[in-house]
């Protein structure tokens, strides 16, 4: 019941910014099951591995390999699937609890949230950036062929 909560929520956020976005309207569905399946990928893999970086890594990563596939089967940009995909990874909690604590005077506290945050949103772009290069290194060696 979990997966399905997680599921339905993170697909309505990535749809309510691809709307907020101006994604085209035959691609926010799409973008929002992108956003979905990341999530997904997120919660099982931060189980497993019992951290929230390792979990948001492999979430981008799987965003960013359906954005890229979606992109290529329906002719379109492929940032029109991973913008609205990553929304529901990034650690927005993180950095207002991170604020918080500052406000606060808690600096170690902050220290370890900020961190955390850091680590979270370098997990984000080093998963798009691998996800996407492999995607055109296979499509390099597809154009050879």
């Amino acid at each position: 019941m979990t997966l399905i909560k997680h599921f339905i929520y993170a697909f309505l956020c990535s749809v309510g910014f691809a709307v907020f976005f101006s994604i085209p309207k035959d691609s926010i569905f799409r973008s929002g099951c992108v956003g979905a399946i990341g999530q997904i990928a997120f919660y099982i893999t931060s189980n497993i591995f019992n951290s929230d970086v390792t979990g948001t890594f492999f979430g981008a990563i799987t965003v960013g390999m359906f954005g890229e596939l979606f992109a290529r089967h329906y002719k379109k940009p492929a940032t029109v699937f991973l913008v609205p995909g990553i929304v529901p990874l990034v650690p927005g909690a993180g950095m207002y609890y991170t604020m918080l604590a500052l406000v606060e005077k808690d600096f170690i506290s902050a220290a370890n949230k900020g961190i955390e945050t850091f680590f979270i949103a370098a997990a984000i772009s080093i998963g798009l950036i691998i996800s996407t290069s492999l995607s055109r290194s296979i499509k390099r060696v597809k154009s050879k062929n």
